[in-house]
């Protein structure tokens, strides 16, 4: 046996301190490299038809993307779970080369944050009330995020879009609907029950169309690709586009980006069509920036490809009604200094993919900032 001065003479206090040191140096070291590592995270962009899961890395980058058909009439289970099998493979990829924030899902539809539940999805209908955060977690062992796709767009615009260089912004997304989000501070504001960002039902015609959610004259009823295609239909019955009337004809699928194209080429009925979207989302942002005074108004979606030929209708009906985007109008020399910023998205179809992998990243940096705060 060794002698007082060897270790295992010494008294256990001092071996405890030792073992502890040894320890908390081991564990240091350790988070000193993990430190050096890259952080990546998964987005999940989930559609009615298509679902895109990608590995996005701390500066926005996507390393990798994985795309899928959704086939909701399989069922929630099956949708999920290739989901799943498409998150891990993409997580035991990079998982060697980065450390592993967690998975971000954006759903179309109202999710109950804090329950982690979809409360109404029409396009995924199976999905309602089922507790999808949580079974997520459970297949993954990963910390999961569920967000509304329209707010998920807007994170992805405002990391490294259209919005980057603007501590708050509002997302307008055009697409079968009209969809929206707000970030203030760097932060989705969800409101009180997690609704805010209702753009397309805030209303440009009291008496105007019938909308699903119970409203008239709704956003949604000029500015969507459902209401583009439907006012072409409407000009073609009333005999007042010979033009369209032949697309129609010759075209199986008549859509609201073949209406772009006819206007594109100088089609008088089809340029009216989205003047008509311009003047709607006119007379909605202009009471959005007389009410918040953002820095930025961003506008996406698959309808955002046509901003040549509805922004100038845009821009003239927000210089008619707004008096905060008079006084800090971009192309007014005598204007403020802060100028309000209206303009087409930058991501396109990436940006909900993109703001999806966001969520955890942030999530991971508020966790980290945490513990060096209690340290």
């Amino acid at each position: 046996m060794q002698n007082e001065s060897g270790l295992i003479g010494r008294p256990r206090s001092h071996f405890c301190l030792l073992k502890r040191f040894y320890i908390m140096a081991g564990t240091s070291a350790f988070a000193h490299e993990r430190n050096r590592m890259k952080t990546f995270s998964i987005g999940v962009d989930l559609g009615g038809t298509n679902m895109r899961i990608a590995a996005v890395d701390e500066a926005g980058r996507r390393l990798e993307l994985i795309c899928a058909g959704t086939r909701v009439k399989r069922g929630r289970d099956a949708v999920i779970g290739e989901m799943c099998t498409a998150i891990r493979e993409l997580a035991a990829k990079f998982r060697t080369s980065h450390s592993f924030a967690g998975v971000g899902v954006g759903v179309p539809g109202i999710i109950d944050m804090e329950a982690g539940i979809v409360c109404e999805a029409p396009n995924l209908p199976d999905w309602t009330g089922y507790p999808v955060k949580a079974e997520i977690q459970r297949r993954l062992g990963a910390p999961v995020i569920l967000e509304n796709d329209a707010n998920c767009a807007a994170l992805g615009e405002k990391w490294i879009g259209a919005g980057m260089n603007a501590d708050s912004m509002c997302m307008v997304t055009l697409g079968t609907g009209v969809g929206g989000g707000f970030i203030f501070n760097e932060a989705v504001w969800h409101g009180m029950i997690g609704m805010a960002g209702e753009i397309g039902h805030m209303t440009v015609a009291p008496e105007g169309p019938p909308c699903g959610c119970g409203n008239r004259g709704c956003l949604e009823q000029f500015a969507s690709a459902t209401a583009i295609r439907a006012m072409a239909i409407e000009a073609v019955a009333r005999g007042h586009a010979p033009e369209l009337a032949k697309a129609m004809e010759t075209h199986q699928e008549f859509s609201a980006k073949l209406v772009f194209q006819y206007a594109l080429q100088g089609d008088r009925v089809a340029q009216q069509i989205f003047n008509t979207v311009g003047w709607a989302l006119g007379v909605v942002l202009s009471g959005l920036v007389d009410a918040l005074n953002l820095p930025a108004y961003v506008i996406g979606g698959g309808v955002s490809d046509a901003w040549e030929v509805f922004s100038p209708a845009l821009l003239s009906e927000l210089r008619k009604r707004s008096i905060v985007y008079r006084a800090s109008d971009p192309q007014d020399q005598h204007a403020s200094r802060r100028k309000t910023i209206v303009t087409r998205a930058k991501l396109g179809g990436d940006a909900g993919l993109i703001g999806a992998a966001r969520l955890p990243l942030l999530l991971s940096h508020t966790s980290a900032s945490r513990e060096r705060v209690s340290a």
